[in-house]
């Protein structure tokens, strides 16, 4: 039985699996876009809306809450001045996942993770 089991270990180590998504939602945060498997992207969805909440929130404990998980002050600066403002009348689903085929070496099925109302450049 699947009790009390949230999330996908993705066959890593919990602390290798902490790191690895931690990088890949600085990278959405930062690119607002990643070219990722679907597995991870489900994964790193969870952790970037979370932060793009706690960007809207905009108070002190958000802001360490933010420091915390991300460990970078560029991007935390980012998520309050920029995405926290820009996502404040939405309610939530700030990621949105595009299938783009599956990769060459072992099928694996990937996406690209981008945030909505991203600006075109």
């Amino acid at each position: 039985m699947r009790h009390l089991k949230k999330g996908r270990s993705l066959h890593r180590s919990s602390s290798h699996r902490k790191a690895m998504l931690r990088n890949l939602a600085v990278s959405v945060l930062t690119h607002e876009r990643v070219r990722t498997t679907e597995a991870k992207a489900k994964e790193v969805r969870r952790l970037v809306d979370r932060i793009i909440t706690w960007g809207k929130r905009g108070d002190l404990h958000a802001r360490r809450l933010t420091v915390r998980q991300v460990g970078s002050r560029t991007v935390v600066k980012r998520v309050f001045d920029e995405l926290g403002p820009r996502y404040q009348n939405r309610p939530g689903g700030y990621t949105r996942m595009l299938k783009i085929g599956y990769r060459q070496g072992d099928n694996a099925p990937m996406v690209l993770l981008e945030l909505v109302d991203r600006p075109m450049a």
